[in-house]
């Protein structure tokens, strides 16, 4: 297919983003935007209403994860009030719709709420004041994941799972953890996966981000996880991947992200500028018949949005359109949703995907 077409198909395919956190979403120009707004200047993050737009685009300039960390703890620092939640939640939307994003579930820090002693109540009523705003003008159809940080310990994780069930009818359809997860495993919050799953929550983890193929194993086995976060190092272990492969368990796979971090290059034990994005598994785990999706992570930290990372595993993946189009239908199939509502969803993708394949 000719790269005019293949932007044509990528661009109007309807798409679905399931690994996507709200925090890691802020673009520069809303960084400013929110540092100016009177009531929610920053306190000890070095921003001010006089910051450059160059100085924030130097402050997501990183080149490790350790980097990435304090880059996303920066932005975070921004988000001060509810309504800041709220414009960060709408301008997300109008990017999302602006991609063809039919369907989207983001990640809210719930724990980092906690932790910076946010009172979650009205901050998670921010973001939804900002999506009801926005979905007037973007209509794109979201669900909620709360997250918790693993290194916040046990049982702030389990605050997380506690609060998470008393938004289902907002919306919040899972939940999830991130954060360090070599030095905090999957089987010390079995009891919170296992508290979460009782009250008809959906559960995926990040794992096999930057740990081995042992993490994913656990996460599954032990935390029952549907979905795995990043997942990469699965490639590592055959008998792994055949077993996520049988089960249909998603990887949420967010190549440029990796490739930012340093996750791809201490996979391949390479030097962070000697990896390429070609070298990312997302290839292989599709070729073995994996169930995986493609997603952006953080987009704005990792300067990239999801018509770009379809575009990437095109021109450095070796994808067909035929290909892509199957992975952007994994990811409807993917999404933590009854059938009755997931069903019109997939309906409408493969209707609009048999035209433009056809075209």
């Amino acid at each position: 297919m000719a790269p005019a077409r293949l932007a044509d198909l990528l661009q109007y395919l309807p798409k679905a983003e399931l690994h996507l956190h709200l925090e890691g979403s802020l673009e520069p120009e809303t960084i400013l935007e929110l540092a100016r707004r009177p009531e929610s200047r920053t306190v000890g993050t070095g921003a001010s209403a006089g910051m450059s737009l160059e100085e924030v685009r130097a402050r997501y300039r990183f080149g490790d994860f350790s980097g990435f960390l304090e880059a996303f703890k920066w932005a975070v620092g921004h988000l001060r009030t509810p309504a800041d939640f709220g414009l960060a939640t709408a301008r997300l939307i109008e990017q999302l719709h602006r991609q063809n994003v039919a369907y989207a579930e983001i990640t809210v820090s719930a724990g980092v709420m906690l932790r910076r002693r946010q009172d979650p109540h009205a901050f998670f009523g921010g973001v939804l004041e900002g999506y009801r705003q926005a979905k007037k003008d973007f209509p794109v159809e979201v669900r909620w994941i709360f997250d918790a940080a693993r290194q916040f310990g046990v049982e702030a994780a389990m605050e997380v799972a506690r609060l998470a069930p008393q938004y289902r009818s907002e919306g919040v359809v899972a939940f999830g953890l991130g954060g360090d997860e070599e030095g905090w495993p999957p089987a010390l919050f079995r009891g919170v996966y296992d508290y979460a799953r009782a009250q008809g929550l959906r559960l995926t983890a990040h794992a096999g981000e930057m740990a081995g193929p042992e993490s994913v194993r656990d996460a599954v086995e032990l935390l029952g996880a549907e979905r795995i976060g990043h997942g990469i190092h699965a490639v590592l272990d055959p008998e792994l991947m055949e077993q996520l492969a049988r089960d249909q368990i998603t990887l949420e796979c967010c190549p440029t992200s990796n490739l930012a971090t340093g996750a791809l290059a201490q996979l391949r034990g390479l030097a962070a500028g000697e990896v390429a994005l070609s070298q990312h598994p997302l290839r292989e785990f599709f070729d073995r018949n994996l169930w995986v999706t493609i997603s952006t992570d953080d987009p704005a930290l990792f300067h990239t949005n999801l018509l770009r990372e379809y575009s990437l595993a095109a021109e450095e993946m070796g994808f067909s359109p035929e290909e892509l189009v199957r992975i952007a239908e994994m990811s409807f199939e993917s999404a933590f949703l009854p059938p009755e509502e997931k069903l019109p969803l997939l309906e409408t993708f493969r209707k609009r995907a048999r035209e433009l394949l056809s075209e």
